[in-house]
């Protein structure tokens, strides 16, 4: 154990860790940030996916009180997962946003 850390070892092993730290960090914020995409419109006919593009349906809201959880026009579905709207036809994103929103009442 007669070994000395030589600069370039030293500069070597922080490199390593660095990689390891950044594609560590990477693959949590993934798993964590994953949300359920409620935007797929295959199913729908021409006129119901226009609605949705008329009204700007977004997955995630730019506006922080306007969720489509909070709106009186959505219908919760399974847990964590996509609900519908009473407007939209197909999956609507409960984090999600439309002009169309009406904020519920209490």
């Amino acid at each position: 154990m007669d070994e000395k850390l030589t600069r370039r070892d030293l500069f070597q092993r922080s490199a390593a860790l660095s990689v390891l730290a950044v594609v560590g960090t990477g693959a949590c914020s993934k798993a964590e940030s994953a949300a359920p995409s409620c935007s797929d419109t295959s199913g729908l006919a021409a006129a119901d996916v226009q609605v949705r593009a008329t009204l700007a349906y977004a997955d995630v809201s730019v506006e922080p009180g306007k969720l489509c959880i909070a709106c009186q026009q959505f219908l919760p579905g399974p847990a964590s997962g996509c609900g519908t709207c009473k407007i939209l036809r197909g999956q609507v994103s409960p984090r999600g946003s439309c002009k169309a929103f009406v904020a519920k009442t209490t």
